[in-house]
């Protein structure tokens, strides 16, 4: 038996490939002693606002009513462009003066002088 695994130091025990994680004894067993591993419940799934959710999301695709399905980031520049129309229009609306407010102007000009 003069294998490549016997030349390898002892020390060296990390190059020597082994099993890392142990195999359960209950799969073998049928020890009634042994507790039996239980998968753990999802506190979020379990939550009413969750159950709701799904529920309203399983019966408007049912009913072929997809939710919006656009990506976080395009929704945030399209707000910000929605914003910034919004903006322009009222800085212009600010500078747009009625005729009257521009006759006022000039006699407080006038009366100043």
């Amino acid at each position: 038996m003069d294998g490549p695994l016997e030349d390898i130091d002892p020390k060296d025990s990390c190059l020597v490939p082994r099993n890392i994680m142990a195999e359960p004894d209950y799969i073998e067993d049928d020890n009634p002693e042994l507790i039996r591993p239980q998968k753990l419940i999802n506190p979020v799934k379990t939550s009413r606002n969750h159950q709701d959710l799904h529920r309203e999301l399983l019966m408007n695709q049912k009913r072929g009513l997809a939710p919006q399905n656009k990506p976080e980031l395009q929704k945030v520049m399209e707000k910000r462009r929605r914003d910034q129309v919004i903006k322009q229009k009222e800085e212009e609306a600010q500078r747009k003066k009625s005729d009257l407010e521009v006759e006022l102007l000039k006699r407080q000009q006038k009366l100043e002088q």
